[in-house]
């Protein structure tokens, strides 16, 4: 039989070539994606090469209770936190002021500003206390069209009415001075000759009113010319303060080191280190103010005397004590005694001590007696260390057996 031949069997034979192609690279893929390719070895050269095994993939963990979640691809864990117990004591508010609560009054520039914080802080438990800051952060000694202190304090003391008034001013005061002779520049004598002047009348206005005053000195600042600037201040401060009977508070000690330079962390008022001031090394923290105030609160206390006390309350109809707080019952089985003499010595009814009778009286002189009545005391006993025994004497021999 012989073999076909022509176009006809040229085609047929090329289709049949191209599916048995097509089913074998079909069947390559499919077992290429199942499986993938490995490389032989020299056992599979050997050995023959083995058949590859099929591993199946590791189940995949669930998320635990919705804590993992997704995101940008990549898988974000979140922690829950406890939430606060409802048994947690919340911070008990500080007690209301009494109606004849002591009022402490707090002028002064933005440092007044900082210590009456403070002083609120320290009396905050104190009903008889209470603070009144009326403190201008800008204002001075030296510009007296800006606020007029000695004009305004009498028109405050009048309205507030305190029993203490703490003075601090001064920060703003480098600059330049005018008054009616001129002009005068700052760290000049005819400068600082003018601001005593305006300190004294300042002091003498605030004593006039016959109310205690204390005149808070100026602390250390960061800048080292102002530093300086507010020792030299501090001095005029102090001796016009006292010329009119007043008190001078110094509180240079607490912001400074040991050698004498400014500090920004610092202790507190309990020795722990915190920081007192601002970022600017002139405004004060929390803890700042606080510390401000510390020195201050011991004058005040003084003045002030026992309203100071965070004991104090206020007795009214509403929270008077129980005069009996016995009940009925046992109120009536309370048996009482009359008082008893101390001074009576037969206490218990008896004339005889813990019930005993007195030994009869001896007729036998005591040693006391003998010494008396006959001037010499009885022999001591056999064995005492004062009992000697002397020997007796020898008799004398008769006169006639004498040659």
């Amino acid at each position: 039989m012989k073999s076909p031949r022509g176009p006809l069997a040229r085609f047929l034979i090329l289709g049949l070539a191209l599916t048995l192609g097509t089913t074998a690279f079909l069947t390559s893929s499919a077992q290429a994606q199942q499986q993938p390719e490995r490389r032989r070895t020299l056992l599979d050269l050997l050995f023959g090469e083995r058949q590859p095994v099929y591993v199946p993939p590791q189940d995949a963990q669930p998320p635990r209770d919705g804590k993992t979640r997704k995101k940008n691809n990549r898988s974000v864990t979140t922690i829950k936190t406890r939430a606060p117990s409802p048994r947690a004591a919340a911070t008990p508010p500080p007690p209301p002021k009494l109606d004849n609560a002591k009022k402490v009054l707090v002028i002064g520039d933005f440092v007044a500003g900082a210590l009456g914080d403070g002083l609120k802080t320290a009396f905050e438990d104190a009903p008889g206390v209470q603070v009144e800051t009326r403190a201008n952060g800008s204002s001075g000694l030296v510009r007296d069209d800006f606020h007029d202190w000695p004009t305004q304090l009498p028109t405050l003391i009048t309205e507030v009415q305190p029993s203490v008034v703490v003075i601090q001013i001064g920060a703003n005061d480098r600059q330049q001075l005018v008054t009616a002779g001129g002009r005068f520049d700052f760290r000049t004598d005819e400068w600082f000759s003018a601001y005593g002047e305006r300190v004294s009348r300042l002091a003498t206005v605030a004593t006039e009113t016959r109310v205690p005053v204390i005149w808070v000195g100026l602390p250390a600042f960061r800048p080292q010319n102002m530093t300086a600037d507010a020792l030299r201040l501090n001095t005029i401060y102090r001796s016009s303060i006292e010329k009119v009977s007043g008190e001078f508070v110094d509180i240079w000690e607490g912001f400074v080191d040991q050698d004498g330079r400014f500090i920004v962390t610092g202790s507190d008022i309990n020795g722990q280190p915190v920081r007192l001031r601002g970022n600017d090394g002139i405004n004060f923290t929390g803890p700042g103010k606080r510390k401000l105030a510390f020195y201050v609160e011991k004058s005040v206390r003084r003045h002030l005397g026992d309203m100071t006390s965070p004991d104090l309350v206020r007795l009214d109809a509403s929270n008077l004590p129980e005069l009996v707080s016995l009940p009925p019952s046992e109120s009536k089985a309370i048996i009482t005694t009359p008082p008893i003499d101390l001074f009576d010595p037969e206490l218990d009814g008896g004339d005889e001590l813990l019930g005993g009778i007195l030994p009869p009286s001896s007729t036998f002189p005591t040693p006391r007696d003998q010494l008396v009545q006959n001037g010499r005391l009885p022999d001591p006993p056999v064995g005492r260390v004062d009992y000697v025994k002397r020997a007796p004497q020898a008799a004398a021999p008769p006169a006639s057996a004498m040659p």
